[in-house]
């Protein structure tokens, strides 16, 4: 039994060895011992050297750069699932390629949130670990979304221009709100049907959030329902266009897409859309890529790196399109689905994988996946040796990032959503194009940005612009609110992630105002050494302590937040120091500022070269001259201000002046703060920030008077009510005498009723209650007469009537 086993031992390794024999020499493909593709040996600045890592999360086997650089930096990497050291293909060179936009609609808060969270990286990659970077985006000018959103404003845009008059708008927007119902209703009985009992959590939770996305897309359809109902009601014909437009471009396209030939308007569509990204970058402060690309000027390229997988087996065309085998990139030693292994791709995922505009060929296995496209009539097109057609969506960024980065890059950035199948089949499809197993060393994904629960997206229309954002906040404060983020992780666009944001800036930014305050103090004037030693050595080994942490934080996987929290803690224990302290250290402050400044610079938060603070637009080269102007200006304010104090009320208008004073500063980048103790500071700062908190404290003043005046108007209008009625009681002696209720009673001598209009006596318990309603009205009777001087008690209400009326005019 034992030389049985072996036999069968030997002769199962001379197989295995023998299947590796022929893959290797079928595909021309370098391979393992384990059968397996093997890692690069030469990337864009030359050999390569790799060491190979099973990961503990069951992804297959990544290869760990050795050639590079160590600086300590540790990175969740999706290709394993794990922290892994960072470490270079080559030297202290990093190529970084990241996944650019769509450009077929406005970009939103979600762009947003991948483009600004790699914009942080960068930067700390860069400029605190001194990484030499090369740093390269991609425009998709070309894409089913890009087709499909120009092909519909280009149709709706003939429509209009047709001046169909409104009967004949008003049924076509019938139709084509009749054609969404139709369809949302067919989608929403589809998802009304529960999973088997055996199904797996992923299509359990997938189900669900598909349900809750339908339920939103409803809401959404029975907005424009409503707005299209009311718009039918008039006789505009655009108002009914723009009410049901959305529905009205989907039944044009139904209907008209294919007539839509012309490159030129796909072109000018992304161009459009293309400018507006770059301008919303340059709004959030992001670097811009050392190197850009375009889908568009790579076709040639696109068409030669298809044609050398097809040479190789492991692609095949099948009517006018080309697909990527799985089957046969499997069988050549490839893994596939590395960062979303081990489960089946379903149809959703498919469908998503081939865009909405599917090709048309037969694929050999429904996993394969379309490197090019037969263009279908409405499409862009372009000559190739399998007939007119497109590239595939995923296609572009290989060809892109190979042709700049060359056969393996160090890092490779793009949103979570893009893990599968965006970059599985980009990883696929390179590895098969340069016959190698790693196309990527790491893998960064940016957590999703959800709002109310769900993924921000702009097909479920529950998006924010980034230039609706910028409208509200500043540039810093959307950066800030990012930074204390965990990149990697989903995070919430929410009020109470917003104000946090706003709160911690804030906090800063009083900080740097503080410490530049601090430090107007002339040198000479300056006392020498630590004058409060014990607080200032404490502060000082806080600082050193906080610069450990921010270093530690930031090794661990870039980790802001942690880093931010640690100089909020800094700032806080400052702030104490300098209340409790008669003289702060001008030394002291400066070096803790200096460093959060260094910091802030490295993370996008500072604008210009300031040495302390936050910077403003455009520099600040008129500072010091703004600075004496302001020293001298507060100065005096404080002087009137302390005078009008002195001499009492009357002196109301020259306090009101100081005001006026202090609230024609913000436009100019000035800023006075009245101190306790009837002391004045300065500040400069960026006057749109200035403005900003200008308008809030007008706008929390003006609520203030408006809901003082509210309760002023209701104590007046209380009070005119009661005493209205004491009046129609009239003279306490005579109020049961000219009370309609009590008519035909007799009355005793001093106007109390004494019998009823029925003959039989009042009761003793009404005689009780008739002598405490007169003892009130006594009361009441003589606060009117008071209040009204004893003069004509009408007239003095009807005074107090038009008061109030007077009141409510000057509030509106």
């Amino acid at each position: 039994k034992a030389t049985v086993s072996v036999l069968y031992w030997n002769l199962a390794k001379i197989l295995q060895l023998g299947n590796f024999l022929r893959r290797a020499r079928y595909c021309s493909i370098p391979l393992n011992m384990s059968g397996k593709v093997a890692a690069p040996a030469t990337g864009k600045y030359g050999e390569v050297k790799f060491e190979a890592k099973e990961p503990a999360s069951g992804q297959p086997k990544w290869y760990k750069p050795t050639t590079g650089i160590d600086k300590g930096l540790k990175v969740m990497n999706t290709l394993t699932n794990e922290l892994e050291a960072f470490v270079p293909g080559k030297d202290n060179k990093v190529l970084w390629y990241t996944c650019g936009p769509t450009v077929y609609d406005a970009c939103h808060m979600g762009h947003a949130r991948a483009y600004l969270t790699f914009d942080i990286l960068r930067r700390i990659t860069e400029d605190y670990f001194k990484y030499d970077l090369l740093y390269h985006v991609n425009i998709t000018d070309i894409d089913d979304k890009i087709i499909m959103r120009s092909r519909v404003n280009h149709l709706i845009d003939e429509y209009i221009a047709e001046n169909n008059d409104f009967k004949t708008v008003s049924e076509k927007v019938k139709q084509a709100m009749e054609k969404k119902s139709a369809s949302l209703k067919a989608k929403g009985e589809v998802l009304q049907h529960d999973l088997p009992s055996s199904a797996i959590k992923r299509e359990v939770v997938a189900l669900k959030e598909q349900r809750e996305v339908h339920a939103l897309k409803m809401n959404h359809f029975k907005e424009a329902s409503a707005n299209v109902e009311e718009a039918l009601k008039g006789t505009d014909p655009m108002a009914v266009i723009n009410a049901g437009r959305a529905e009205l471009g989907e039944l044009l396209d139904a209907e008209k897409g294919a007539s839509v030939t012309d490159h030129s308007v796909f072109l000018k569509h992304a161009k459009k859309y293309e400018k507006e990204y770059f301008e919303d970058m340059a709004s959030l402060g992001i670097k811009e890529p050392d190197v850009l690309t375009r889908v568009t000027e790579y076709v040639p390229q696109i068409k030669d790196f298809i044609q050398k997988i097809i040479d190789k087996g492991l692609a095949y065309e099948s009517k006018g399109s080309v697909y990527l085998s799985i089957d046969a990139f499997k069988e050549a030693g490839h893994d596939y689905r590395k960062l979303v292994p081990g489960v089946d791709t379903t149809a959703e995922e498919m469908a998503e994988g081939e865009g909405a505009l599917a090709a048309e060929g037969e694929k050999k296995n429904p996993n394969d996946f379309a490197l090019w496209k037969s263009s279908k009539v409405g499409e862009p097109e372009w000559d190739s040796q399998w007939g007119k057609g497109r590239p595939g969506w995923h296609i572009e960024c290989s060809v892109v990032a190979s042709d700049i980065l060359g056969p393996v890059m160090d890092v490779h950035a793009g949103g979570c959503d893009l893990r599968f199948p965006h970059h599985d089949n980009e990883l696929a499809q390179s590895e098969a194009h340069f016959g190698h197993g790693q196309w990527v060393n790491y893998f960064f994904h940016a957590g999703h940005l959800k709002i109310k629960g769900l993924k921000m997206s702009k097909s479920l229309k529950n998006f924010v612009t980034i230039r609706q954002a910028l409208e509200t906040f500043t540039a810093r404060e959307i950066r800030m609110m990012f930074l204390l983020q965990p990149w990697n992780k989903e995070m919430n666009f929410s009020d109470q992630t917003v104000d946090d944001a706003k709160s911690k800036e804030k906090t800063f930014r009083e900080f740097f105002h503080k410490v530049s305050e601090i430090s107007r103090t002339p040198w000479d004037q300056l006392p020498v050494g630590l004058q409060n030693k014990e607080k200032e050595n404490e502060l000082l080994e806080l600082l050193f302590k906080t610069q450990e942490t921010v270093h530690n934080s930031f090794c661990n996987n870039f980790n802001t937040p942690a880093a931010i929290i640690a100089m909020v803690d800094m700032v806080g224990a400052f702030n104490k120091y300098a209340y409790e302290t008669e003289n702060p250290s001008v030394h002291v402050s400066k070096k803790i500022a200096t460093y959060i400044t260094s910091i802030f610079r490295i993370l996008g938060l500072v604008v210009g070269n300031d040495e302390i603070g936050f910077g403003q637009e455009g520099g600040s080269s008129n500072k010091d001259e703004a600075g004496k102007f302001l020293e001298v200006l507060t100065n005096f304010r404080t002087e009137i201000r302390n005078i009008a104090r002195a001499k009492g009320s009357d002196m109301k208008s020259i306090l009101e002046a100081c005001d006026a004073i202090r609230d024609v500063l913000p436009p100019l980048g000035g800023k006075i703060n009245d101190l306790d103790g009837g002391k004045s500071s300065w500040q400069l700062d960026d006057p749109a920030i200035l403005m900003k908190e200008l308008n809030e404290r007008k706008t929390r003043e003006a609520e203030a008077a408006a809901k003082k005046l509210k309760a002023l108007i209701d104590k007046k209008q209380k009070e005119l009510d009661k005493l209205t009625d004491v009046f129609k009681k009239g003279h306490p002696d005579k109020m049961f005498l000219n009370d309609a209720q009590y008519k035909g009673f007799t009355f005793d001598d001093e106007g109390f009723p004494q019998k009823q209009a029925n003959g039989e006596d009042v009761t003793k318990s009404a005689s009780k209650n008739h002598k405490k309603y007169k003892t009130v009205q006594e009361k009441a009777w003589k606060d009117l007469t008071t209040k009204s001087g004893g003069g004509d008690m009408k007239a003095f209400l009807d005074g107090l009537a038009a008061e109030i009326d007077s009141l409510k005019a000057g509030g509106k």
